[in-house]
C-alpha cells in the first residue's frame, strides 16, 4: 500500500462527509465539492492552511499526539477512525520498522483453546484469512472453506467473488461493508502486507462493489456483532460474535454464540451432532437435509 495516497485519500473522504454547518461554520459561496474546505478543517483544528495542505498531501511524519487530537475533533473521526489516524501516522515515521508478517499457521495451543470451546470459533488473521477453526467452526463455514478447493479460506475473497456468499450472508450488504472497512484498517497497520495489497488488487480488478467500498475509505476494528446467515444444512441462523484478539500472534479468535432457547442454538446443536457422527469432519454441502426436529 501507498501510504501517502492512503493519507490523502482517507483525510479527504472524512473532511467530505462533513457540511460546514454540521461543523457550526458560516458557508460563503457555492461549493464545488461536498464537506469541509481545507482552510475550514485547518480553522477547526487550530492550524495553518499550509501545515492542514502538507498533512492532507500524505506527510503525517513527525506529526504530534496534540495534532492528531485536533484533526479527528475537526473531522469528528469516531473510535476506528482516529485508531487509523494514529496507525496511518506510525506507518508514516521515519523510525517505522516493518511489521512482522501475520502467520499463515496457529500455535498448538491456539488450537486446543478453539477445540475447548463448545460453540463455533475461528481465527483470521487482518486479511480475513480463516487460519483455524474448532469442528463445529468448520462446519459453520462449510461453504467459506470449500470454495478455497484447499487453499487458505479467505472470507473476504468468498464474500465478493463467490455467488454462494449473496445466499449464506443473510444480510450481504452489511457484510461487504463491514469486510472492506476491516480490510482497510489492516492496510493502515501494515502498508507493507505484500499478500494484502495483492488480495485488495484481485477483488478491485474483478469485482466493482468491491472497488467501490474500498474507494469510500471506511475504517472498522472488530467489534463484536450479530450475523445473520442461511447455512446450507441446517437453514436460517442468528448467531452472535465476540471477537479475541490474539496481541502476540497478531491474530483475532472469533466465537459464534447464539441466543439460549432459539431456534438457532437448536440448530447449532443439530450441526453439532453431525460433526461428531462424521468423526468431526465438517458436514458435505451435498448432505441430505434431515427433517426439522421441530
Amino acid at each position: 500500500m501507498d501510504t501517502r495516497s492512503e493519507i490523502r485519500e482517507f483525510l479527504t473522504s472524512r473532511r467530505s462527509k462533513i457540511t460546514p454547518q454540521q461543523a457550526g461554520l458560516i458557508s460563503y459561496g457555492a461549493r464545488r465539492v461536498p464537506g469541509l474546505r481545507r482552510a475550514e478543517v485547518a480553522q477547526l483544528a487550530g492550524i495553518s492552511v499550509e501545515y492542514y495542505s502538507r498533512l492532507e498531501r500524505g506527510d503525517l511524519s513527525g506529526v504530534s499526539g496534540q495534532v492528531l487530537d485536533a484533526l479527528a475533533r475537526a473531522l469528528r473521526l469516531n473510535d476506528d477512525d482516529r485508531t487509523h489516524l494514529d496507525d496511518l501516522a506510525r506507518a508514516a515515521g521515519p523510525a517505522r520498522g516493518r511489521r512482522r508478517a501475520d502467520p499463515q499457521t496457529v500455535r498448538p495451543g491456539i488450537q486446543r483453546l478453539l477445540d475447548s470451546l463448545t460453540g463455533p470459533a475461528l481465527v483470521m488473521n487482518g486479511r480475513t484469512d480463516l487460519l483455524a477453526a474448532n469442528a463445529l467452526g468448520r462446519a459453520l463455514l462449510a461453504p467459506v472453506i470449500d470454495a478455497a478447493r484447499g487453499a487458505t479460506p479467505n472470507h473476504a475473497r468468498f464474500l465478493f467473488l463467490d455467488p454462494r456468499a449473496n445466499q449464506f450472508w443473510g444480510d450481504w450488504e452489511r457484510a461487504a461493508d463491514e469486510t472492506v472497512a476491516l480490510l482497510h484498517a489492516q492496510a493502515g497497520r501494515d502498508p507493507y502486507d505484500r499478500t494484502l495489497t495483492d488480495l485488495v488488487g484481485e477483488l478491485s480488478t474483478r469485482d466493482e462493489t468491491f472497488r467501490t467500498r474500498w474507494a469510500r475509505h471506511d475504517i472498522r476494528q472488530h467489534h463484536q456483532g450479530a450475523k445473520p446467515l442461511h447455512h446450507p444444512l441446517v437453514g436460517e441462523l442468528h448467531l452472535t460474535y465476540e471477537p479475541l484478539e490474539l496481541a502476540a500472534d497478531n491474530l483475532t479468535l472469533i466465537a459464534y454464540d447464539a441466543q439460549p432457547g432459539s431456534d438457532s442454538e437448536d440448530k447449532l446443536r443439530l450441526l453439532a451432532s453431525w460433526t461428531i457422527d462424521n468423526g468431526h469432519e465438517q458436514p458435505r454441502q451435498t448432505a441430505r437435509r434431515p427433517a426439522d426436529p421441530n
